[in-house]
């Protein structure tokens, strides 16, 4: 079906979404969709959730938008707020707009602070389509001609350090970006005792680390961010989905080490008092409804049904940021869980894995209809 006047980058369901509500969504006929994909993760606490909603109004009676040319009180707040849940009480926030543009913006950071300019990704790696983010990005085909990098990127294994330390030794990088689970890429992750060996390493050579928590942050994992497993503590942690529960909204976490300047990082919409007030709200609900126990409890329930599926040859992930890995492509099995069952999932660069990024805020009820709607798919796939 063509979208006239749009311009045509995106593959699409041919559903026609009017309203959404909790876990589901509803298109002009009124048929009702379970979500299990959150739009690439980024509702959080649900749709039309009650205090979010509470939070915007409130706020655009007093003031929508003003720029950073101004003190505004609720950027404060938001950070005091995000400093307090996220485990990281002395790290500085920078507000943007989206993920591309804080780890544009991380990037430029880490690179401020060493004097060097080189860095080093992960392979299956994604990171943004802006200059510097997709240039860390490991899929050429997302880069246009102009944005070949004038900086040198080296994409290396995960939870290989013998290739990490010849990588840091060989390009002196300024700082070296990872997903605490790797979404596009098909939900891959680097182990804990990685990460401590790559902290260690990086210290070793002033080198930053950077952890993209795009959209693994905000509980999704079943930590805060999925870096927590580990215990290390990045110099630089990125975020944005889930932050605002569908208000755009990006921002970066920055160790106090680094020094800022006025006019070495800017934005005009970032930070805005609509942003802030629907950060703050998200930051409530999962703080007063405990939404990161809850995610570890339904994880639980999930796995439990899922590992008895004998064609799940892998699941994937941690948390509520799961992949489902078969040994077939699964286009054909997204279509019919939409089609037969009302069912919405993701995909991945990984053509043979489905991924589950459900709002935090869904209930085993809501839930357990998949696992029986799966299994009829693939017997209705085994037997065509």
């Amino acid at each position: 079906m063509p979208m006239y006047n749009l311009f045509d980058v995106y593959p699409r369901f041919d559903i026609k979404i009017s309203k959404a509500k909790g876990s589901f969504l509803y298109d002009f006929n009124g048929n009702k969709y379970l979500d299990l994909y959150g739009g690439h993760g980024v509702i959080s606490i649900g749709h039309g959730q009650k205090e979010y909603i509470k939070a915007i109004t409130s706020q655009i009676k007093k003031i929508g938008f003003y720029s950073n040319s101004v003190n505004l009180p609720i950027q404060e707040k938001f950070a005091h707020k995000l400093n307090s849940i996220s485990g990281y009480p002395d790290y500085k926030v920078f507000l943007c707009n989206s993920g591309a543009e804080a780890n544009e913006n991380a990037l430029k950071l880490a690179s401020f602070h060493t004097g060097k300019k080189n860095i080093i990704a992960f392979k299956g790696s994604f990171h943004g389509r802006t200059s510097a983010a997709v240039a860390v990005t490991d899929n050429p085909e997302l880069s246009a001609p102009i944005n070949k990098p004038c900086f040198k990127v080296t994409f290396i294994s995960l939870n290989n350090i013998k290739e990490a330390r010849q990588a840091i030794e060989t390009t002196n990088p300024a700082a070296v970006i990872f997903e605490g689970i790797q979404g596009v890429g098909g939900l891959d992750y680097p182990t804990n005792t990685y990460l401590q060996q790559l902290e260690k390493l990086c210290k070793e050579n002033n080198t930053l680390i950077i952890a993209d928590e795009i959209q693994s942050g905000y509980g999704r994992s079943g930590k805060f961010f999925a870096h927590q497993y580990s215990g290390i503590k990045p110099d630089i942690i990125t975020m944005a989905k889930g932050m605002g529960n569908g208000f755009p909204m990006g921002g970066v976490l920055i160790h106090p080490d680094i020094k800022a300047n006025y006019g070495m990082l800017g934005t005009t919409f970032g930070g805005n008092p609509l942003a802030c007030a629907s950060g703050i709200s998200v930051l409530n609900v999962i703080q007063q409804k405990q939404l990161i126990d809850r995610v570890n409890k339904i994880n639980l329930f999930l796995l439990k049904q899922l590992k008895e599926i004998d064609s799940i040859k892998k699941i994937k992930g941690k948390g509520l940021m799961l992949g489902l890995e078969f040994d077939f492509p699964v286009k054909e099995l997204r279509k019919m869980l939409i089609t037969d069952f009302n069912i919405i999932t993701g995909s991945s660069s990984n053509k043979n894995l489905l991924r589950i990024l459900p709002p935090l805020t869904i209930n085993k009820k809501e839930l357990n209809v998949f696992p029986n709607a799966l299994k009829s798919c693939l017997l209705k796939l085994k037997s065509s």
